[in-house]
């Protein structure tokens, strides 16, 4: 059954363009269409849809506007946003995201850039995603906006429970992480699958030394994030690096969105920049970020322009393989909501060389559950926990100074 999806957009241009672009894949269909957000409330109000592609600007209602009478009205629906990249319009699209939207792109600034392949395909695999997520994302948006988040600052030891399986992971990693991306691509939100991914999990003590910590997220992530960087106490015994899946234009304003909400010092992380404990670094849109090792033991911000990896641009498997011929004794993998299996492949080869602990969101709380099931099926994983109990478990393995 095709995917019913809803336009709301003032151009009737990119309106008849979206459309186009939708009804050529087999899996959606445009059912509805909208010239505000007035119109497109309306329509919200009296059918479902499996998606709602969404204009940021529009005459009588916004974009925002209408997401905050969705929310008022507790009418709910998986927002993909349709956004511009000027600094207002950046702003914007983070404040989306707040709402209750689940992914943006990057609006096309002409009608021909709107038809080219490698916008249609990124578009329509991004809509693909915001149909798969979790239909409480808006209503979890709506609950934490009420509740702000405070700093963790519980330091006691980590206590280990028994594991009930451990998982003889010997396999090569990029064979591994292949089959896991076979699974995931396969898979849908209905229980009843037959692997156990509580079998594949596997605790193991904590270890001392220097540390640092590596995130990676994609849809549904800069609300993830929300629920986790916030909590991290500004002298946390470690630095964080930072993967969220974003075209250029849009990390720094997630990352002053961050800042405002929390005392860790959250940027867009700068070439050449010294990595320091009690930061939390994102990645540029666009580039791939690695940590390069300086004299005197330092590490460094480098950036590459590779070409896009799981069809990326950040990847964060160029960012753990980066860390593999570190001086670190521990580097904290930590992998949140996500479609398809960003991380996996990086975090296997990073394990061959260096000692690793994989936290992975649970299926519960991902809005998407790909990337954190990728890791998990690898057998990689030490813990899989709730998003809300992240950062906790983040401090208790790197501590505080």
């Amino acid at each position: 059954m095709k995917k019913k999806i809803l336009i709301v957009d003032d151009s009737t241009l990119m309106r008849r363009v979206l459309c186009d672009i939708i009804n050529s894949d087999t899996r959606f269909e445009v059912t509805d269409m909208a010239k505000d957000g007035q119109e497109g409330f309306k329509l919200l109000t009296a059918h479902k849809y499996d998606a709602v592609v969404l204009d940021v600007y529009m005459p009588k209602m916004t974009g925002l506007e209408m997401l905050r009478e969705m929310q008022k009205s507790k009418v709910y629906a998986n927002v993909l946003m349709a956004s511009t990249t000027t600094g207002e319009g950046a702003r914007e699209t983070i404040e989306a995201l707040d709402l209750g939207a689940v992914d943006f792109i990057k609006k096309p600034e002409n009608v021909a850039n709107a038809r080219n392949q490698d916008f249609t395909a990124h578009f329509l695999e991004t809509l693909y995603a915001v149909t798969l997520a979790r239909p409480w994302h808006m209503q979890m948006a709506e609950r934490s906006a009420a509740k702000p988040a405070t700093p963790t600052t519980r330091t006691t030891p980590r206590q280990h429970a028994s594991t009930s399986s451990i998982v003889n992971n010997t396999r090569d990693a990029i064979a591994t992480a292949q089959n896991a991306r076979k699974t995931v691509s396969t898979f849908t939100h209905q229980r009843g699958g037959s692997e156990d991914i509580g079998k594949l999990v596997h605790d193991i003590p904590p270890r001392a030394g220097k540390k640092i910590v590596a995130i990676a997220s994609s849809t549904g992530g800069p609300r993830a994030l929300q629920s986790v960087i916030p909590k991290l106490p500004k002298n946390l015994n470690a630095p964080v690096l930072l993967v969220q899946h974003m075209p250029k234009g849009f990390t720094k304003s997630l990352a002053e969105r961050l800042t405002a909400l929390g005392q860790i010092p959250v940027t867009e992380a700068v070439e050449g920049e010294t990595i320091q404990n009690g930061h939390v670094y994102i990645a540029q849109g666009g580039l791939h970020m690695n940590a390069d090792l300086k004299g005197g033991g330092h590490y460094v911000i480098r950036y590459s322009d590779e070409p896009s990896r799981e069809g990326v641009k950040p990847c964060a498997n160029y960012m753990y393989e980066s860390l593999a011929n570190s001086k670190f004794d521990e580097i904290v993998c930590v992998v949140l909501t996500g479609m398809g299996s960003d991380g996996t492949a990086g975090i296997l080869n990073l394990k061959k060389k260096k000692n690793v602990r994989v936290i992975a969101q649970d299926e519960e709380t991902s809005t998407v559950y790909g990337m954190p099931k990728a890791i998990a099926l690898s057998g990689a994983a030490n813990e899989v926990v709730p998003l809300e109990s992240i950062a906790e478990h983040i401090i208790k393995n790197v501590g505080v100074y």
